[in-house]
């Protein structure tokens, strides 16, 4: 099959973007990023895969009359984490696309 030399071009360009994704991806999940909520009494980690690596805790919350604000600093600190994290990826991706969109729903190899 002879594709013209315009689409040959076009999908060898198609073959390193994706190549890179995949490489992206493999970098996110060594990337992290950290919320801190309450004033830094609820840190959490999370990495390029948006997924939580480590919440951290003060003392001071760990009392029994404490949970409630626990419980909400705890989801708090994961709502942020997970939106810096899909943020960060987000910025890279844009850095391989040069800020083409990407169709809704897209996902990075192995993500």
């Amino acid at each position: 099959m002879n594709l013209p030399k315009e689409l040959q071009k076009l999908l060898k360009e198609v073959q390193k973007m994706q190549k890179k994704m995949e490489e992206l991806a493999k970098e996110l999940e060594e990337k992290t990023v950290t919320a801190q909520v309450g004033g830094g009494m609820v840190k959490v980690t999370a990495n390029g895969r948006q997924e939580i690596l480590a919440i951290e805790i003060e003392e001071e919350l760990l009392k029994p009359e404490e949970r409630e604000m626990l419980q909400d600093l705890l989801v708090a600190g994961v709502n942020e984490a997970l939106k810096r994290a899909k943020s960060m990826m987000e910025e890279e991706l844009a850095k391989i696309t040069g800020g083409l969109p990407l169709p809704p729903g897209f996902k990075l190899p192995g993500l």
